[in-house]
């Protein structure tokens, strides 16, 4: 059975994959938002897109970065809401966790087995760099080195491989995540829908660095929805705003609205704004709003002008705009190992949220892609 399955190289995983978008560590906070609007998203995880941080004359890749970092930076480091032009011309440096973070992202040879791309993800790297260049039937790396093109090797994509090859696992196919002690019920990232949503600030890098998001209970225990770092990064940077003035309550809505939210939320965000002197966040708001507005009310004949302009455009009060569908993807300790497989992969989550058996609303744990990957890498020994 590893001998059929594992006679892959990490290299057949990324065909058709495209280079991943990188900057220096030198380059400032407001470039990365610059690069993520430009061109198709390219997803390392459930965080949404992010660029690649490079480091060095040899260009080797250092870290990755996407929105829901940087608005956890505008969030958590001191001036920066009140000053966020200035935070804005800081560093990546400044963006990256203090502990360093060791093999978040590390980086794999093209001609690596399945199998050590597979350990390299079990012993913590939550995304790997799998360096490419142009050339025969492949866009494959021969050798060492660290620059150069390279693109993004997920969990998501491993998963998706040992689905493919499922049969080779019947007998635990079927089994129940529970059965199989995926179910996670400790370290579980929680927050109540009345705390203020700038109190979930920690929870979101914790969020990002596990590949999963922040559960919103209710004092019961009832799982009322999720802060999802992929959807938070889709509402841009202003969502700074959103998240320093509002309860986790009414960023959950502002969220789901794709940061154009009904007129009572945005009246809500200026005028918290505004009581915490936060002045040129304000600005910033009011500029995006008049902007928005300006932009959607002009060439309206124009499809292409039409369509960004209705992606961007603030509703006016009583319009409720373009809503978001998406509900926490949730399964039951008695969901069998496939069928989380594909819920997941479904719905482009690398977790499901698992609820109690004789309540089902009530949050019981967690699975996750790496619980997953974990079974197929024992049954492999």
């Amino acid at each position: 059975m590893a001998v059929r399955l594992l006679a892959n190289e990490v290299s057949d995983l990324c065909i058709g994959k495209p280079a991943v978008r990188s900057l220096p560590l030198s380059a400032a906070a407001g470039d990365l938002a610059a690069v993520l609007r430009r061109g198709p998203p390219q997803a390392a995880g459930s965080g949404g897109a992010c660029v690649a941080v490079v480091a060095g004359p040899a260009r080797a890749v250092a870290w990755r970065l996407g929105l829901a970092d940087l608005l956890c930076f505008l969030c958590a480091a001191p001036g920066a809401l009140a000053h966020p032009t200035a935070a804005l011309s800081k560093p990546l440096s400044a963006l990256l966790p203090k502990d360093g973070g060791a093999g978040e992202v590390r980086r794999v040879d093209p001609r690596a087995s399945v199998l050590e791309a597979l350990d390299a993800v079990l012993s913590g790297a939550q995304v790997l760099a799998v360096p490419l260049r142009s050339g025969g039937r492949k866009k494959q790396l021969v050798g060492g080195g660290g620059g150069g093109d390279f693109c993004w090797l997920t969990q998501e994509d491993l998963v998706r491989y040992f689905l493919n090859s499922i049969s080779l696992f019947s007998h635990v196919a079927g089994r129940s995540v529970s059965s199989l002690g995926l179910v996670r019920a400790d370290d579980l990232l929680t927050v109540q829908p009345h705390e203020a949503a700038l109190s979930a600030v920690p929870l979101l890098r914790r969020a990002i660095a596990t590949e999963t998001a922040v559960a919103v209970v209710d004092d019961d225990g009832h799982l009322v929805g999720e802060i999802s770092p992929a959807l938070l990064a889709s509402c841009g940077e202003t969502a700074a705003a959103a998240i320093a003035t509002l309860s986790v309550a009414d960023l959950m809505a502002y969220i789901d609205y794709f940061g154009s939210p009904p007129e009572h939320i945005l009246r809500a965000i200026k005028a918290g704004l505004k009581s915490k002197g936060l002045d040129a966040m304000l600005e910033l708001v009011e500029n995006e709003t008049v902007s928005s507005f300006s932009f959607s009310s002009s060439s309206s004949s124009d499809d292409e002008t039409h369509g960004r302009a209705a992606k961007l455009r603030r509703p006016s009060s009583g319009s409720y705009g373009r809503r978001s569908t998406e509900e926490p993807v949730v399964c039951s300790p008695a969901s069998s190992l496939v069928a989380v497989m594909m819920q997941a992969l479904a719905h482009r989550a690398s977790y499901l949220w698992v609820l109690d058996e004789d309540d089902d609303s009530r949050l019981a744990g967690i699975v996750t892609f790496v619980d997953v990957l974990r079974v197929f890498r024992e049954q492999l020994q």
